[in-house]
């Protein structure tokens, strides 16, 4: 027997009813991410540097050993990688994952890419820059190279990258021009980000507190100006316009987001997270909505196990 139009409609009205309910049903039981992951307990660590893949897939450096530690984003704890050659290296700071997932990272004077299964695949060596050895200190990953930052030496080196094979890594900027007479040992050169085409570099110098643009075609260096009296981040991530920043020295410490404009050379900041139990952090990583602090405790080394890395929702993601 056919329903009645108000029979029908007080069955479509109920179901309807329904539908937030099973909505809410299935948020629920979606796993609840950790906020809190434990890089590792064993003393010395003293976590820096942090890459997370499109997948989840989390890898962590070490200030205090060299060593590298992975995970996921699903997972509270990483464990170690097993990354041939460095044990041989006894710092690695910046970390990054190429478009195949190759873990790319540096430390002291080395440059090293390692596949998903910790086989490495080839590695460079810096040398010497203006005022003696380097010390590696961050890198950013562009289609067909790599630039990494000397905290040593106030330059920026490059290296070709193709297929996981580094070319030699050689000077290629010298930052000193920028601001005749600044002490140059004091430029302190930290995170090192670039726009999805490789034709422009953001550089973070904490000894100058400012945040340094570089046309890779010109070589032009130019100071960023977003509004504020003390800007030199140390690690970075940049997702189109938008900089995340760690500031751990001339500002309060945490997380800075800044809008730039589409030449990446002005901005203003537009989220600080100055609040958030954080120690000694280092720089982050974005994925899923969130953010991912690195917890270094290189203020009080060799600090004090567990050594960790805290996720922080995302300031621009409304509405998750």
């Amino acid at each position: 027997m056919p329903l009645s139009r108000r029979t029908l409609l007080s069955a479509l009205s109920a179901a309807a009813g329904l539908l937030p309910v099973a909505a809410a049903d299935r948020a629920s039981a979606r796993p609840r991410l950790p906020e809190t992951y434990v890089v590792s307990d064993e003393p010395g660590i003293l976590p820096e540097g942090i890459a997370i893949g499109p997948d989840g897939t989390m890898v962590v450096g070490s200030d205090g050993t060299g060593r590298l530690f992975s995970g996921h984003v699903d997972r509270p704890r990483l464990q170690p990688f097993p990354a041939a050659g460095i044990p041989e290296r006894t710092s690695t700071l910046g970390v990054r994952l190429d478009p195949a997932g190759r873990v790319v990272s540096v430390g002291g004077a080395v440059l090293s890419v390692h596949g998903r299964d910790g086989a490495l695949i080839s590695r460079a060596t810096a040398p010497d820059g203006p005022l003696g050895p380097p010390r590696l200190n961050d890198l950013t990953v562009t289609p067909g190279a790599v630039y990494v930052t000397d905290w040593a030496n106030p330059s920026v080196l490059r290296a070709e990258l193709r297929a996981g094979l580094l070319g030699p890594l050689e000077p290629w900027l010298d930052f000193r021009p920028a601001l005749p007479g600044f002490p140059a040992q004091y430029w302190l050169l930290n995170g090192i980000v670039a726009d999805p085409a490789g034709r422009t570099l953001l550089v973070a110098s904490n000894g100058t507190e400012t945040l340094w643009r570089v046309d890779t075609a010109t070589r032009r260096i130019d100071a960023v100006d977003l509004g504020e009296p003390s800007f030199g981040p140390d690690g970075m991530v940049l997702s189109g316009r938008t900089l995340y920043a760690v500031l751990n020295y001339g500002a309060p410490t945490g997380v800075y987001v800044a809008r730039l404009d589409g030449a990446l050379r002005t901005g203003r900041v537009v989220h600080r997270i100055t609040d958030a139990p954080l120690v000694s952090p280092t720089t982050l990583a974005r994925h899923g909505g969130r953010l991912y602090v690195v917890n270094s405790q290189l203020d009080t080394r060799p600090g004090t196990p567990p050594y960790t890395v805290t996720a922080l929702p995302d300031p621009t993601c409304t509405g998750r």
